[in-house]
């Protein structure tokens, strides 16, 4: 396409947003991320996720330098699109944080009687939290025309919202105009539910939130949802099988037992269960979890333990071809690194079928806004 718009993609990991931003129909020139495996990833697919990716860290990082790495000039337009590590607004920080809260929350897990305490909500001190700002002034000095931001849906949380605030009055205050979006995979035609909050700016117009594409009930001329089942369909053949695929150990046994879409609940007197293993409420919810092939799949976790799911509805783990299509990145895609390593890049992307729809918004307001000058 000619003359389209230049995207610079911060906090890039596996290049989940950057591949949106290309469906988009933007011009993808520069990716950088701290992490090497992220980055020979994106350095692998060359013909899949465009541009250059450089391993960098952004809080080094000046705008001009970005421009001069992107090939852009000190005047060209561009959009600027990340998301800041969200590991320190998750439910997992919420889970381990210090204090009576967390204490109270780890007493449940074990199935101890605890009283739930009557405590302020603090946040638990993280450096990565200040990389919201970073992404911010990144946009600021490299003169952005627009830029996307991304994060899970908790960092709208009482603990949390001040830094999202923060980052939209900002921008606001320096004329962008602006629209906060809550989105869910699901409704732009991923295979997975799963949540995050964009702002979305530009200097033109407050980008439009982009209008759902899918719905359980396929109604009013939408698309059904897309489930588990549909996408990893193609991936059953043996020559996708992985050696370590095979599930064994302690709770094995209970894994083969749990049908599809149920999690370690069916072991559970709750459930009905005539032997039951747990209570519940004293696991976490995807402790032996089940994808429904008749369902979309839950969020894939960056960082899963042996028995956190979701894992295959026949009970093996899922493959990384598989856990690729859930996040919606192109067949073929390569990871690199080692199993571990290549679940962390595919848990922390971003649907690019999501990325592409907010995206999109930001460029259509920008381009509109170029057409006019």
């Amino acid at each position: 396409m000619p003359n389209q718009m230049p995207v610079i993609d911060l906090f890039s990991g596996a290049g989940g947003l950057g591949l949106g931003a290309q469906q988009a129909g933007g011009d993808l020139r520069l990716s950088i991320d701290n992490d090497r495996h992220s980055v020979e990833t994106m350095q692998s697919n060359t013909t899949l996720h465009g541009g250059k990716a450089e391993v960098g860290d952004v809080t080094n990082s000046t705008g001009a330098e970005l421009r001069q790495s992107a090939g852009l000039g000190k005047t060209d337009d561009v959009v600027v699109v990340g998301g800041a590590p969200c590991q320190p607004f998750s439910k997992a920080a919420y889970w381990t944080d210090p204090g009576q809260e967390a204490a109270y929350r780890r007493a449940r897990a074990r199935g101890e009687t605890a009283q739930r305490p009557q405590e302020p909500l603090v946040a638990r001190p993280d450096s990565r939290r200040t990389l919201v700002h970073e992404f911010w002034r990144l946009v600021r000095e490299s003169d952005a025309t627009g830029f996307v931001f991304e994060n899970v849906p908790s960092i709208l949380h009482p603990r949390n919202k001040h830094i999202f605030a923060a980052l939209r009055e900002d921008a606001e205050a320096a004329g962008y105009k602006t629209t906060t979006v809550v989105a869910t995979a699901t409704n732009y035609g991923a295979p997975q539910t799963r949540q995050r909050v964009f702002l979305l700016g530009s200097l033109n117009e407050a980008p439009v939130a982009p209008a759902l594409t899918h719905s359980e009930a396929a109604a009013d001329g939408m698309l059904p949802w897309m489930t588990a089942g549909d996408a990893l369909a193609r991936f059953e053949g043996p020559e996708f099988a992985e050696a370590d695929e095979t599930i064994t150990g302690r709770w094995a046994n209970h894994l083969r037992d749990i049908p599809p879409g149920m999690n370690y609940k069916f072991h559970t007197a709750w459930a009905g269960h005539p032997s039951p293993t747990f209570e519940t409420e004293t696991r976490y919810w995807n402790f032996l979890l089940k994808l429904d092939p008749d369902r979309p799949s839950w969020t894939i976790p960056a960082s899963p333990g042996p028995w956190t799911g979701p894992f295959h509805w026949s009970g093996r783990r899922l493959r990384i071809t598989e856990l690729a299509a859930l996040q919606c990145f192109p067949d073929g895609y390569k990871f690199s690194g080692p199993r571990r390593e290549q679940v962390r890049q595919i848990g922390n992307a971003v649907p690019s079928v999501m990325a592409a729809a907010m995206v999109g918004s930001v460029l259509d307001s920008v381009n509109a806004l170029r057409a006019a000058a």
